[in-house]
């Protein structure tokens, strides 16, 4: 009878790729604009989200996060793009979700809440604008989560691209 054993290989473990993980969410209003949210702590512009915590799943810190940055509670519907970010010393490569988080009321609009030790101002752009306001990566990330929603579909980027257009 062969022997095996189900000791995990601590060395390969050690070797496999790590990578820093993220969870934003797209929300619009009723004419289709996409909000953005300027930290306190940095000179851009974003959506809502952030890293992922230990042992958090990205749909977890999407909420989280949500909650966190604007008092909002929402039912975060499914993800729209995930974008793999090369590594960039000091950070390492990472992935990056976004969700969809729907059409926000008038009354789910007045509701907001910034967190003002993390956010100190928020807007509503439209799409065509994203890249006026948003990083250049980000942008396209969040052009492309627009386009998903309207299609209802998801997409799959590298470093803001589409595989087959790089």
């Amino acid at each position: 009878m062969l022997e095996t054993s189900n000791a995990p290989d601590l060395a390969y473990i050690a070797s496999v790729t790590r990578v820093r993980a993220a969870a934003g969410v797209l929300l619009r209003d009723d004419a289709g604009r996409v909000l953005v949210v300027h930290p306190t702590y940095k000179d851009v512009w974003e959506i809502p989200g952030g890293t992922l915590e230990a042992d958090e799943s990205p749909l977890v810190a999407c909420r989280r996060e949500l909650e966190e940055e604007l008092g909002l509670t929402l039912a975060v519907g499914p993800v729209l793009c995930v974008d793999w970010v090369p590594p960039a010393p000091p950070w390492d490569g990472g992935l990056m979700f976004v969700f969809d988080g729907g059409v926000l009321t008038a009354e789910q609009i007045a509701a907001i809440r910034l967190r003002e030790e993390e956010l100190d101002r928020l807007e509503f752009v439209a799409p065509d604008r994203l890249g006026e306001v948003l990083v250049g990566r980000l942008a396209k990330r969040v052009a492309a989560s627009v386009l998903a929603a309207e299609k209802g579909t998801a997409t799959y980027l590298e470093d803001g691209m589409t595989p087959a257009s790089m």
